[in-house]
């Protein structure tokens, strides 16, 4: 099914409803607190897998009930069982490549490999739909691309002390695609809170037990952050993310996603004072422009 089957316009966004713009927002808003659960992972006095897993196990219940009262205790289909839980278990393993990613290289380039994802959804949108995005369309990729290019390189160092953490950090923007996309195909026959707590459950062993291989520390003194990474990540991000999913082509969708270094740039001078120069601003503004031009008509596309 092409997304013109779906409904989208040229580009995969689809038709300028109330919907739509809800829809929009929370695809906004899923990727902003996603942004901002980046902060609480830091002040987690848990290890980085353990943070991971506390996020699934505490948002667990929660999602749970949604997904019950969503379905009337009706037990879905089998196939999208199996789905769901494949992309739980990508999803599992792009947060611990991504969390011992970071321990091994700068911020800034986990920051910049992990986000291959949008250009991995960009690309393969380009593909499902066989047109060349033209327009406002095209004006918007270019912008968000250079935007986000200007937030995360300017501190970005290559090196071969930190090889193996971009590595880890490049499999997490890969494996995190595959669970965008599985749940984008999945999110065709189950409700969103359905869609995630299976997901979510499926996550829960494979980082406790990774957590315990390790030698972590997985009880947590201080519960706040990791109550605030759990709401903020899990129920409100991925919640929203999840919701808006099937809306929307994976090349917006993949756009949308570069919202997330642009807000954690924002979060880390709030809590921790890091500095945002002139450029760092500039390049959040660009991020900022494209997604407002990414909602306006394109009048052509062209044939692959």
């Amino acid at each position: 099914m092409t997304t013109k089957d779906q409904g989208f316009d040229a580009v995969g966004v689809a038709p300028s409803t109330g919907a739509s713009r809800w829809a929009f927002a929370a695809l906004l808003g899923g990727n902003v607190a996603l942004a901002v659960g980046a902060v609480f992972v830091r002040l987690a006095d848990t290890g980085p897998i353990a943070s991971a897993f506390w996020r699934m196990a505490l948002a667990l219940p929660v999602l749970a009930f949604f997904a019950w009262r969503e379905s009337g205790g009706r037990a879905p289909p089998r196939g999208s069982i199996l789905v769901a839980v494949g992309a739980g278990l990508f999803f599992a393993l792009d947060l611990m490549a991504w969390h011992l990613g970071i321990l091994q290289t700068k911020v800034a380039n986990a920051t910049l490999f992990g986000n291959c994802t949008s250009l991995l959804l960009v690309i393969w949108g380009i593909v499902q739909m066989r047109q060349w995005p033209r327009g406002w369309q095209a004006i918007a990729i270019i912008l968000a691309f250079a935007g986000s290019a200007i937030l995360m390189g300017q501190s970005y160092e290559l090196s071969p002390a930190y090889l193996a953490g971009d590595l880890l950090s490049l499999l997490a923007g890969l494996l995190y695609t595959g669970y965008v996309l599985m749940m984008q195909r999945v999110r065709g026959t189950l409700g969103p809170w359905t869609a995630l707590s299976l997901s979510s459950a499926a996550c829960v062993p494979l980082l406790l037990g990774t957590a315990l291989v390790l030698g972590e520390v997985v009880m947590p003194h201080n519960w706040t952050p990791i109550i605030m990474l759990a709401i903020t990540s899990q129920i409100i991000g991925q919640g929203l993310l999840i919701w808006a999913l099937p809306r929307f082509s994976p090349l917006v969708v993949g756009l949308t996603l570069l919202v997330q270094p642009a807000v954690a740039a924002l979060a880390g001078w709030w809590a921790f004072g890091e500095l945002l120069g002139p450029i760092d601003i500039f390049g959040g503004m660009m991020v900022g422009a494209a997604l407002v031009l990414i909602r306006l008509p394109s009048r052509r596309a062209q044939p692959i």
